[in-house]
C-alpha cells in the first residue's frame, strides 16, 4: 500500500516565516534570497501560494541528505495543502513514480529501466536527432523571427517522450491544459479531484488500446509485465501519470533555459558551437547553473527530523531548493558563473536516492541533441532585437514563456 502523506499541521503560516523567495522579476533566477540563507540561515520557515508553510533548505550538504531521506515523502495533490472549498474525501488519487514507495516502487523502476537505460537511449540517438530536425525545419519555414519556445524548445521533448511510452502526440491539445490545472498553485479540492479522474481516465483509456494493439513502446512493455504478474496495473497507471504530469516539462524547460543562457552570453554560444569536444561536460554544467528547480520539490516528514538547529515536525513539508544547492560555493568553485569547461560537478539537478530522475539519460540526450540541431541549423541564430523572452514571475520553475529569435 502506498503511504499515505500526514496531514499537514496548523492553522495557517506562521508569523515569523518569510515570503517564498522568487527571482527578481523578468529573470531566471535563482531567488537572490538564496545566497543569504545559504550563509546564516540554511534552513527557513517560509510562506507558499497556497496558503502554507514549509522549510526552504538551501545549503548543498542538508539538500543533498533530504533528497535521499525516506523519512520524507511526495504527497499527492489531492492530499496536499487543505485547500478553499468543501472537502472531496475518497476516491483514486493522482499517483504517480514520485509518490510510490517501497517495493511497488522497486518494481515498477526495475521494469522500466531497460527502456530508460543509457544504451537504449543511445541506440534512440538517430531518431531523436531527426525529430529536432523535423521541427526545425518547421520552424525555419515559418519564416523569421520566431519563437523558439513554442517552435521547438516545448515540443521537441515531448514528441520524444509520447513516441517512447506510447502516448499519441495529436493528444496534447486535450491534456497540456488539463495538465496546467491539476499543476497550479491555488487548485481547489474540487478541481484536484476533477483533473485527477480526467487524467486517470486518459491514461487507462491509453492502456486498454495497447492491451489490444500492443506497440513498440515502454506502456506496451508495461502492459506485457503486468499480465505476467511483475508489477499491478496500478503500478502502469502510475507510469503513465508520471510521463504525462513531469516526464517531459522539466526537459522542455532546461532546453529554453539553455538556449537563452547561452544567446545572451554569446561568446557562450560560439565557443559551444565550435568546440563540440565540450558538449557533454558542457550539458552537465548547464545542469547545475540553471535554476529550472527553484522550489518544485516538495516533500512531507513522516516523522520528527532535527535539522541544522530546527525541528522538523511530522507533518511539515520540507523543500531541499535543488537549484540553490547547485549555486553553493562551498562545493561549486565560482559557482555563479557558467563554467562549460567545468570538470568537477557532483550537480543534484536529477535527484539522488531511490527516487532519482529515472529519464536522466533521456533528458541529458535531449538537451545535447537539441544544442546541437540548433548549431548545425542556425550557427548563427540570436536572441531577436526589440523582444524580450516572456517569463511568468510568480512561478517558482523557471523557464522563458516565449524566447523570440532569429538567424
Amino acid at each position: 500500500m502506498t503511504p499515505q502523506p500526514p496531514a499537514a499541521p496548523g492553522p495557517g503560516p506562521e508569523a515569523d516565516a518569510l515570503d517564498f523567495p522568487l527571482p527578481p522579476p523578468g529573470t531566471m533566477g535563482p531567488p537572490e534570497e538564496c545566497v543569504r540563507l545559504r550563509a546564516s540561515c540554511p534552513v527557513a520557515r517560509v510562506r507558499l501560494p497556497m496558503d502554507a508553510t514549509a522549510w526552504y533548505v538551501t545549503r548543498y550538504a542538508d539538500v543533498r541528505e533530504l533528497i535521499a531521506d525516506s523519512r520524507l515523502i511526495r504527497p499527492t495533490i489531492n492530499d496536499w495543502p487543505a485547500r478553499p472549498g468543501p472537502a472531496v474525501d475518497g476516491g483514486p488519487r493522482l499517483v504517480t513514480m514520485a509518490e510510490l514507495e517501497g517495493p511497488r516502487h522497486l518494481a515498477l523502476r526495475r521494469a522500466v529501466a531497460s527502456a530508460f537505460s543509457s544504451r537504449a537511449v543511445r541506440d534512440r540517438l538517430p531518431r531523436i536527432r531527426q525529430l529536432a530536425e523535423q521541427l526545425l525545419e518547421e520552424f525555419q519555414e515559418a519564416g523569421r523571427p520566431g519563437d523558439l519556445v513554442a517552435g521547438f524548445t516545448d515540443p521537441f521533448p515531448l514528441l520524444v517522450l509520447c513516441e517512447l511510452v506510447g502516448i499519441p502526440f495529436e493528444d496534447r491539445n486535450w491534456f497540456l491544459p488539463v495538465l496546467d490545472a491539476a499543476l497550479g498553485t491555488m487548485v481547489t479540492s474540487e478541481e484536484a479531484r476533477r483533473v485527477t479522474d480526467l487524467l486517470r481516465e486518459y491514461v487507462a483509456g491509453l492502456i486498454a488500446r495497447k492491451r489490444s494493439r500492443p506497440g513498440d513502446d515502454v506502456l506496451s512493455l508495461l502492459i506485457r509485465q503486468c499480465e505476467d504478474g511483475v508489477i499491478t496495473d496500478a503500478d502502469v497507471m502510475a507510469f503513465g501519470l508520471s510521463m504525462l504530469t513531469v516526464g517531459f516539462g522539466i526537459s522542455s524547460f532546461f532546453l529554453a533555459d539553455s538556449v537563452h543562457t547561452l544567446l545572451a552570453q554569446p561568446d557562450q554560444w560560439v565557443r559551444l558551437r565550435d568546440h563540440r569536444d565540450l558538449m557533454t561536460g558542457a550539458v552537465e554544467e548547464l545542469l547545475r547553473y540553471l535554476p529550472v528547480m527553484n522550489g518544485t520539490l516538495l516533500l512531507l516528514a513522516t516523522e520528527t527530523i532535527d535539522l541544522c538547529g530546527r525541528t522538523v515536525r511530522r507533518g511539515d513539508a520540507v523543500i531541499p531548493v535543488l537549484a540553490s544547492a547547485n549555486r553553493d560555493g562551498s562545493v561549486f568553485a565560482d559557482a555563479a558563473r557558467l563554467d562549460l569547461g567545468r570538470a568537477d560537478n557532483p550537480h543534484l539537478a536529477f535527484g539522488r536516492g531511490t527516487h532519482n530522475c529515472v529519464g536522466a539519460h533521456l533528458a541529458r540526450a535531449e538537451l545535447t541533441v537539441g544544442l546541437e540541431a540548433l548549431f548545425d541549423r542556425f550557427a548563427r541564430l540570436r536572441l531577436a532585437d526589440g523582444q524580450e523572452p516572456g517569463w511568468d514571475d510568480q512561478s517558482v520553475t523557471k523557464s522563458p514563456l516565449t524566447l523570440p529569435v532569429t538567424w
